[in-house]
Order: C-alpha cells, then sequence, then structure tokens
C-alpha cells in the first residue's frame, strides 16, 4: 500500500473521532418513533403478558381432572380475549382464546384440536401437563426491567415493544441537519436539454435519497457555479443551523474546482487519499462550526464512499451505539483472478443458490451496477479469489438502514 494512503479502517476511525454526537432531546410519540435514536433507557411500565393468559384457542382446566384421555368436563364459562372469567369450578372446563385471562382455578390450557365439543361438554383427548399453553404473568418482561438501551436506532419492531409495554412517547436525540450542494458547470438537472460536455446531476439524487433513508433533515443548495466567491458564499449559508455539510466532486486542485480553496478559507480543510477502490479521495473539514465531508464525484465512488464511510459518521453523530454494518460469509460464485492493491469493495447479488456474484462492470460510473446489486463484497487488499471460496459480503439492507 502506498504510504501515503490511508488504510480504510484508519479512514473510518479517523473520520469517527471527529463526530460530534447531537446533545438536543426531544419526545416524540411512539407512533412516529421508527427511525429515530433513543437518548434514555426505556423500561417496562408493565409485566409482559401483564396476565396468565391462554397461549392459544382451546379449554382451561385443572389438569388434574383430566386423568386419562377422553376425560370429559362440562363447560362452565366462556371466555373470549378482553374479557374476564369468574373462578373455575372443579371438574369443570372454560372455552378460552388466545390472550384471554386465565381464570382462577384453572392451571392448563388444551389446544381446541386435541378436544371435541360435545353439547355443554368437552371431550379432552389428552392427558395435559400443568402449565400447557398458559402464558405466566411476568414471563417475557417484568415491571421495571430495561427493555430498550439509550443509542438503538429504533425499529418498527422496537417501537412496536415500547407500545407494549405502555411507553407512549420516548425521548429520541434530534435528527441531524445536512446541507447538501453540488459544484460544476458540466451539471444539469433531469428534464433539461443535455448540452454537449453535460452531465445530468445524478450524485444530487443519490445523496438526498441516502440522506432521508437515514431520517436526515436535509436542505439543498442547488448547484453552485464554479466561483470561489460563490463557493464561498454557500458555505457559509450551509454551515448556518446545519451539523454537516455533504458534497460529491470539485474538492481537486484543478482551475475550476472552487471547493477546496473555499472550505480552506471559510474554515479547514483536511484531503485524505484512501486504500479503497471505489472511493479513494475524500475530504473532511470544518466550516464555521458545521463538519464538511466532500466525497468523490463518480456516481458508484460516491455511493460506496456514503455507505461506508458517512453512515457511521451520521449515526454516530445522531447518538446511534451500532454504527458498524453486519457482514455475512457467503461463497463466492466468481473468480477475481486480478487484485489491486488496493481493498476493494465489488458490487454483488446474493443468489438463490445462498452464493453471490458480481456485477459485470466493476467501473466507478457504472451507477447501474448499484442498482443490480443488493450488497458489496469486501476484497482484501491484494487478495485473489477463486470461484467457491467464502467472502464477505455487506448488504444493501444494513447499509441503506
Amino acid at each position: 500500500m502506498n504510504p501515503n494512503m490511508l488504510s480504510f479502517d484508519e479512514a473510518c476511525e479517523r473520520l469517527l473521532g471527529f463526530v460530534r454526537p447531537v446533545r438536543e432531546v426531544e419526545e416524540v410519540d411512539t407512533m412516529f418513533a421508527a427511525g429515530r435514536v433513543l437518548a434514555v433507557d426505556q423500561h417496562s411500565t408493565i409485566d409482559q403478558p401483564p396476565m396468565d393468559n391462554s397461549g392459544m384457542d382451546g379449554y382451561a382446566l385443572r389438569a388434574a381432572d383430566v386423568p386419562v384421555a377422553g376425560t370429559r368436563l362440562p363447560v362452565s364459562q366462556r371466555i373470549p380475549a378482553g374479557s374476564v372469567g369468574h373462578e373455575l369450578a372443579p371438574g369443570t372446563a372454560a372455552r378460552i382464546f388466545t390472550g384471554a385471562p386465565l381464570p382462577p382455578g384453572a392451571d392448563t390450557v388444551v389446544m381446541q384440536e386435541l378436544c371435541e365439543h360435545a353439547g355443554d361438554e368437552v371431550v379432552v383427548n389428552t392427558v395435559p401437563r400443568v402449565g400447557e399453553a398458559v402464558r405466566r404473568m411476568g414471563e417475557y418482561i417484568t415491571r421495571g426491567a430495561r427493555v430498550l438501551p439509550a443509542g438503538l436506532r429504533l425499529t418498527p419492531q422496537a417501537v412496536a415493544l415500547a407500545a407494549a409495554v405502555g411507553l407512549a412517547r420516548l425521548p429520541v436525540h434530534r435528527r441531524v441537519k445536512v446541507a447538501v450542494f453540488s459544484t460544476g458547470s458540466e451539471l444539469v438537472m433531469p428534464g433539461e436539454p443535455l448540452p454537449p460536455g453535460g452531465i445530468y446531476n445524478s450524485n444530487r439524487y443519490l445523496l438526498r435519497g441516502l440522506l432521508a433513508a437515514l431520517g436526515c433533515e436535509v436542505e439543498d443548495f442547488g448547484i453552485v457555479p464554479d466561483r470561489l466567491d460563490a463557493t464561498r458564499e454557500v458555505l457559509r449559508r450551509a454551515a448556518e443551523g446545519h451539523d454537516l455539510i455533504l458534497t460529491s466532486g470539485g474538492v481537486s486542485v484543478g482551475e475550476e474546482d472552487h471547493v477546496k480553496p473555499a472550505v480552506e478559507a471559510e474554515g479547514s480543510l483536511d484531503m485524505w487519499k484512501i486504500a479503497m477502490k471505489p472511493g479513494k479521495p475524500l475530504a473532511y473539514g470544518r466550516v464555521h462550526g458545521a463538519a464538511f465531508i466532500g466525497l468523490p464525484g463518480n456516481p458508484v465512488s460516491s455511493f460506496v464512499t456514503f455507505l461506508l464511510m458517512v453512515r457511521p459518521f451520521l449515526l454516530a453523530t445522531q447518538g446511534a451505539s451500532e454504527v458498524t454494518p453486519a457482514a455475512m460469509q457467503l461463497r463466492a460464485d466468481f473468480d477475481w483472478p486480478r487484485p489491486d492493491r488496493r481493498r476493494e469493495f465489488l458490487r454483488a447479488r446474493m443468489n438463490a443458490q445462498g452464493g453471490v456474484e458480481l456485477f459485470a462492470n466493476q467501473g466507478s460510473a457504472a451507477l447501474e451496477s448499484t442498482v443490480w446489486a443488493n450488497g458489496l463484497v469486501d476484497i482484501p487488499a491484494d487478495t485473489v479469489i477463486a470461484r467457491g471460496a467464502t467472502v464477505r459480503f455487506l448488504p444493501y439492507g444494513d447499509l441503506l438502514h
């Protein structure tokens, strides 16, 4: 590896070291808390289940009253979910439904498939065990137990758990505020005529979509003319009230690349060369209190660098405790005979056979590869991959969450 380059892991560690987590906390309705980061540990307000209840539709009874299969018991009451029965008389059964409270005196529920209804009686065709099909009070969660830790990015199932234990509102960190803008006289918005030398501004759409998926508040400052004064002016406006300024391309040393001198004039900038492919160049700095990250301009490089570096930065800024994506170990259904000296992240797709295959064109401008793929294969530097080897796969499901 070039000694002037940072390794991928070094760059990630350095970037996370610059994180300034948001401090403001707001309470939101639990109904709308999915995707937010929890600011304070949450504890159950109830036992879960809140009472002994039936785990299925069937008959509640005393196990001792059914010594042999085929025992007949009179049905003394009917208890649907949401109702409370009365004490079960010895030698009788209660028709009961899933979730209904177990009546006092009963110690077992026999599923209806093992019973026969016969007028006012039930024939129990099994010898039940005490406690069968009964969910005990507090069996899953006890009152006061911690159910959700601070730093958790709330999933729909986490929000459901909060609701299940009676939490109507949740304290969460405020959303991260991100300013984005594009530079380049060659950039044209879709729907406009494409002039000679022009390109449609796909990165603007890419970054806005990625930021929205992470729950950020995004303000788009549009396309900035290739002038130093204009770039400095938009940087000052973008820094106001934002945690991060995010751009792609333009952070170079060419005569028409004004982002680098503009950031240096308004704040500070550190240019990194990272031993990763795609995505070698990255810029980090600060502008009037806001963090600045400049991504490479090629669409695939911008996409991959965002997922692997900006995403953890933003999650940590939100206060999330887990920022590293989960990886899978899968079988390579491809050969990779010409390794690079840099660590490579290849657009790949998990197939129906449990292996992973590559998109044919791994070029950094092949944006269609990001749509075809459902994840990235992580290839260490200087590593040859033969078909059948085990490779590390990063699914989009985690990277885009």
